[in-house]
């Protein structure tokens, strides 16, 4: 499969060419996908680039059908390549599949070679590159589309590519000689980018050799008055240069390139202002310190040889401080763009730019390969300076000192660099004064270090590196670095380990990455523990790191350390004698105690037991040095080596008290909070007094509705789901843990999230039978019984019902016995046993009158009213209307939402599908449909099958995808399962008989291993 973004949107499945898609919407879907490759796109993104601000009421339903199409152009694993992931969905594209990437990666070869000097390697990926390119990036999307997906970025940093390409293409034409032929490519360039110095500088270079020097004068007088009246500058100095070789009547060069090479960095533009233009011709002028007036500057011309006359001091060097580059350097494509339009020269201001992150992420070198390709735009000189922020076992470099090592890098001797960092300040501004110097100031500890050292003439440049963002460091572009792309960790891991130690696609080199958390400096020990070792394989590797206790034994190697480096933040946050570092080090190591993905600012209190103050101030310390990331607005996460760090600091510095005190706060907290979900989703009854009997002693504030508790469990779940999972075994948290999903099942139930509610509910009733906990142990049978049920897993539940029963007798609680009977009652009836299912019923009916029960009574008759709907229809929807009425007299928006499903299915039973359909659609726009995810898919599946007998097939298709849509969103396999059985049935009637069949398929596949009454037929239309 290809994908083509450089012109029109294309799809090629490898059996034609490309083909464009048709449909507006899908090539805006296809858009959206494409730009977030391999990377979930959220449903809101993707409705926003459809249809724009004003979405329709359908949307997530049109949406779907736009996804359905979309897989089925992508062929046969359209649907394995496009998937459905919370919360959206995400494309699947391969390596070398894309053809933006790999144009982009064809730039980055040729940037490496042109470095080299190879210019054989230059014009070949430049041919390569030049098969790709289409046309203008996404051409053909309509404006608001690209305004949508924010696509402009992309299709800038493309054509710039695309230019930077041809005009490395055109230096390497000239450098072999081969300069015929290119004048009318290159004044098409000009007329299109007249203030493009590059361009014009190899245009002038090729008249000059083709014999067309009067031209070639033309094009750079043409260039000059462009520049001197639209900018206000002069011609940078390479096409000076050009302009010198044009008036010449010597021999070509030998070069093939007249003077210095330019770094030809896309946005770069070599022109000087005024007298910088004069002061690089015959040197630079610089202050230096007169003894004779104690410090005040007086200027000194140096022209590069020989002492000052006025001060008897050394030449002033042209500094060379960079780094080697890092070999290999790898990915970062994106962020290496904009560095070099960061630190391109501003008029008026030095250019100035900030890469933070956390430790190892690879900062400063990412810092030292920009810096190298910028060294021929700052020609003065280039300075570099470990401002040593994060140095272990010492304190950060001050402003003075590090003023005092810059200045004597300039020449400038020892005794003559003031005592006062203000002084100094200023005469580190005044001796680069004129000149065009690019200095790197890696591992800064704050603003308040980085700002003496910031020199103030536009020709030069500050790249700085932190684990803070330094936000305060005003003027400065801010470019946080996160971790490497899978594809960039594998490939670094290969490249540095050697040559075919990591075989190609190998899975366990992404398990590998991944287990690195893409993270740089993780990623390099382990490859030089592969390159060290020849025995040692990727796999055994991976299983050494595979046991989260003692990962960071494994990520040392050498003076490459992922913990030591970590550590040093956290030293410096324990010995700091400010309170809120103190507590951020106390926060890090609770942290370590719960071990969550997220957290959220009053959860950290609880850990701290502190105020939510002192918690914010605590976090904001632990983002500031790079230990946690803010993902949302008031909510952390910690990198997954930072987890197994904080893991290691609460085993070494907190007391096992101490440790499972804080586990339990952390449990319990939100165990409190879904109490609280508890009173909004389930009605004022007495079962929902029975449920929170075990409501643990904190109180949390109430939801304000069963949106907002909605909210909060889908935020939550994959936090509370870890918690469970890793507590709820230990005793000091066991109850908790207990509690917590019994306060859990009601969300999870409404949700139709029955992967969560088997596994938790599973774990909670093997807690509660090691605890001795008979009533806890008959909640957890109870839901998940539940879960099987809603799961189509009829047997297993019913098993475990039987179980409830008996155990609720002997307990003694009426209360579950009674929602136990009903239960069974209804699981006999689904597997086909009336006789049985009505005895249950009625001793059900009995307990619920007994127990003065009305909600149970509506539930009873609810049952009783199925039941009938086998032998006497109309008997059954004089039951359902009973229970319809209870809920109306008890404001029970989900009784009356069931009894609505209920005798729509009873009129489907009568033959009477038009009757039928206005009950399925009053159930679905009952108040409790957002709640109640059970009843309104089966309120759907209903209206569907109405609609299918009404021959309605068009609108039953939409209410197939409507339902399918919500299904995948949940997890829910089984709904999913129904909803295609039906699909497949509709489609046929629609004509579209190969589509039906896969349906089928996917139908059976989801449905198999469950006790679906539809299996038998499946299989024979299968």
């Amino acid at each position: 499969m290809r994908f083509g973004l450089l012109g029109p949107l294309t799809v090629d499945d490898g059996a034609g060419g490309a083909r464009p898609l048709n449909s507006a919407k899908g090539q805006a879907l296809l858009a959206a996908l494409l730009l977030r490759a391999n990377r979930v796109v959220p449903v809101e993104v993707l409705k926003e680039a459809l249809w724009g601000a004003r979405a329709p009421a359908s949307a997530n339903a049109s949406l779907y059908n736009h996804v359905t199409r979309l897989r089925r152009t992508l062929g046969p694993d359209g649907d394995g390549r496009l998937r459905s992931v919370a919360p959206g969905y995400l494309l699947r594209v391969g390596a070398g599949e894309l053809d933006s990437t790999e144009f982009t990666a064809a730039v980055r070869r040729a940037r490496e070679a042109y470095t080299q000097g190879d210019w054989t390697a230059v014009l070949r990926e430049a041919a390569g590159a030049a098969v790709l390119w289409r046309g203008r990036p996404l051409d053909g999307l309509p404006e608001e589309v690209h305004e949508a997906l924010d696509a402009q970025p992309f299709v800038r940093q493309l054509e710039e590519e695309r230019l930077q390409l041809l005009e490395w293409r055109y230096d390497a034409e000239l450098r072999l000689g081969r300069h015929g032929g290119l004048a009318p490519e290159l004044s098409r360039l000009v007329a299109e980018h007249p203030l493009r110095e590059s361009c014009h500088r190899q245009l002038m270079l090729v008249l000059r050799r083709t014999g067309r020097q009067a031209e070639a004068l033309a094009v750079f007088h043409a260039l000059r008055r462009r520049l001197v009246e639209d900018l206000g500058v002069e011609p940078g100095a390479a096409v000076q240069e050009a302009y010198q070789e044009v008036l010449r009547d010597d021999p070509e060069p030998e070069t093939g390139v007249s003077g210095r090479r330019e770094a030809n960095i896309p946005g770069q533009r070599a022109a000087q202002q005024g007298a910088g233009t004069a002061a690089l011709e015959r040197g630079h002028e610089r202050c230096v310190p007169d003894a004779a007036d104690d410090g005040a500057p007086s200027v000194s011309t140096e022209a590069g040889a020989g002492p000052s006359p006025d001060t008897g001091a050394d030449p002033a060097p042209r500094p060379a401080q960079l780094p080697p580059p890092p070999t290999p350097f790898l990915g970062r494509d994106a962020q290496v763009e904009a560095l070099y339009e960061a630190l391109a020269p501003h008029a008026g201001r030095p250019a100035t730019a900030v890469l933070s992150g956390m430790a190892g992420v690879g900062k400063s070198a990412l810092a030292v390969h920009v810096a190298h390709g910028l060294r021929d735009r700052y020609p003065d000189g280039q300075l570099f300076l470990n401002l040593r922020g994060a140095n272990p076992g010492g304190a950060p470099m001050t402003a003075l000192q590090g003023l005092e090592a810059l200045l004597r890098d300039l020449g400038v001797p020892r005794g003559r660099v003031p005592d006062d960092v203000h002084a100094a300040a200023a005469l580190f501004r005044s001796t680069l004064a004129g000149a065009r110097v690019l200095l790197v100031l890696d591992d800064a500890a704050g603003a308040a270090q980085v700002r003496p050292l910031l020199p103030a003439d536009p020709g030069c440049a500050v790249l700085v590196t932190s684990r803070s963002p330094l936000a305060a460091l005003d003027g400065a572009v801010h470019l946080p670095l996160a971790r490497l792309t899978e594809r960039d960790s594998v490939d670094l891991i290969s490249r540095v380990s050697g040559q075919g130690r990591v075989p190609a696609g190998s899975p366990a080199a992404r398990r590998l990455a991944e287990l690195c958390g893409q993270l740089p400096l993780a990623l390099r020990v382990v490859a030089a523990r592969l390159a060290a070792r020849r025995a040692l394989t990727v796999e055994a590797l991976v299983e050494l790191l595979d046991g989260q206790d003692g990962r960071l034994d494994h990520l040392e190697y050498d003076d490459l350390s992922v913990r030591r480096s970590l550590a040093v933040a956290y030293d410096a946050l324990v010995a700091s004698e400010r309170s809120a570092d103190r507590d951020a080090a106390l926060v890090l190591r609770r942290m370590g105690t719960l071990d969550l993905p997220e957290y959220e600012t009053e959860l950290t209190a609880r850990l701290m037991e502190a105020g939510v103050r002192r918690a914010c101030a605590a976090l904001d310390r632990l983002v500031d040095v790079a230990l946690l990331e803010e993902v949302a607005f008031g909510r952390y996460a910690p990198h997954d080596l930072v987890r197994d760090f904080a893991r290691e600091l609460a085993a070494r510095h907190e007391e096992a008290a101490e440790r499972a005190a804080a586990v339990r706060r952390g449990v319990e907290w939100f165990a409190a909070r879904a109490a609280q979900s508890v009173r909004v989703f389930l009605p004022a009854t007495r079962f929902r007094e029975v449920r929170l009997a075990g409501e643990p002693a904190e109180r949390a504030v109430p939801f304000a509705a069963g949106e907002e508790a909605c909210a909060w469990g889908d935020r939550e779940l994959a936090v509370m789901r870890c918690l469970v999972t890793r507590h709820i075994r230990t005793e000091h948290a066991r109850d908790a843990a207990v509690t917590l999903v019994r306060m859990l099942a009601p969300y999870l139930q409404g949700r139709g999230r029955m992967q969560e509610l088997t596994e938790l509910s599973g774990l909670a009733r093997t807690a509660a039978r090691e605890s001795g906990d008979a009533g806890a142990e008959l909640v957890a049978m109870s839901d998940l019984a539940g879960a099987y049920y809603m799961s189509g897993r009829y047997e297993k539940a019913l098993a475990l019902i039987d179980e409830a029963i008996a155990k609720s007798r002997l307990l003694g609680d009426d209360e579950w016995l009674q929602r136990a009977l009903g239960n069974r009652g209804l699981l006999l009836y689904v597997l086909g046993r009336p006789e049985e299912s009505a005895a249950a019923q009625e001793e059900a009916l009995a307990y619920a009158h007994r127990l003065g029960d009305d909600h149970a009574v509506a539930v009873c008759l609810s049952n009783l009213g199925n039941l009938f709907e086998l032998t006497d229809a109309r008997k059954a929807i004089e039951f359902h209307r009973r229970s319809l009425e209870t809920g109306v007299r008890l404001d029970s928006a989900p009784l009356q939402q069931t009894a609505r499903c209920n005798i729509g299915c009873a009129y489907l039973t009568l033959g009477e599908p038009e009757a039928a359909i206005g009950h399925f659609e009053a159930a679905l726009h009952s108040p409790g449909d957002a709640a109640d995810w059970h009843t309104v898919s089966e309120s759907r599946l209903g209206l569907i099958r109405a609609l299918r007998r009404l021959t309605r097939a068009d609108r039953a298709a939409r209410e197939c995808e409507a339902l399918l849509a919500l299904a995948e969103v949940r997890g829910d396999a089984y709904t999913s399962g129904k909803a295609r059985y039906e699909y497949g049935h509709v489609l046929r009637a629609l004509g579209r008989g190969a589509e039906s069949g896969a349906q089928w398929r996917l139908s059976l596949a989801a449905l198999d291993g469950t006790d679906a009454d539809v299996l038998p037929e499946l299989r024979s239309l299968v």
